[in-house]
């Protein structure tokens, strides 16, 4: 399944991020869409500039924590992780976004499940989970799907546009992995 952190699956790709991903990174990352599903670390508008520094700090990491999704030979999106520190340092918060061309064909779908087992097999992680805001039923669905479950939801905890939204969060433990790939 992979060769040098790359993983070729059947919709995508997932590979670290290079030099020359930069124009696609910001033509797809630009998008009010996504901007309102992530945090507002992830700049909007996404220029040129935010997509070098992002290459930069990720393109040289022997094991990386964010991959490009490349689709048709391009970076559309992104998947990584973070591990926690302090009492979470058994934790990774999973995070993802993809180009709105690509919704709905089912690459986060792939991608996940892929992250996942990396994740578990290279990192002392006890526990993977996601958040997402209030109305992304799309990234809900994608997760439950790979095998998260709905852990909690936090009322209100975000702030996003302005709003106050419920915080979902979707966990899964390496217990649930390793009991999910025996079957």
């Amino acid at each position: 399944m992979a060769t040098s952190t790359t993983f070729q699956l059947t919709k995508c790709r997932l590979r670290p991020w290079r030099e020359g991903d930069e124009e696609t990174l910001s033509y797809y990352a630009s998008n009010r869409l996504i901007w309102n599903n992530v945090r507002d670390f992830f700049p909007y508008p996404y220029t040129p500039r935010d997509a070098h520094s992002w290459v930069r700090s990720n393109k040289s990491y022997q094991q990386p924590t964010n991959f490009a999704v490349e689709v048709d030979g391009k970076a559309v999106g992104n998947i990584g992780f973070t591990v926690k520190d302090d009492i979470y340092r058994y934790n990774a918060e999973i995070g993802y976004w993809l180009g709105e061309p690509f919704w709905g064909r089912g690459i986060m779908g792939e991608a996940i499940p892929v992250l996942t087992q990396y994740i578990f097999e290279n990192f002392q992680v006890n526990r993977l989970f996601a958040c997402v805001l209030e109305g992304n039923r799309g990234s809900m669905r994608v997760l439950e799907s790979a095998g998260y479950r709905p852990e909690a939801v936090l009322r209100k905890a975000a702030v996003k546009n302005n709003q106050y939204l419920d915080e979902h969060i979707f966990a899964m433990l390496r217990a649930d992995f390793l009991a999910r790939r025996a079957c």
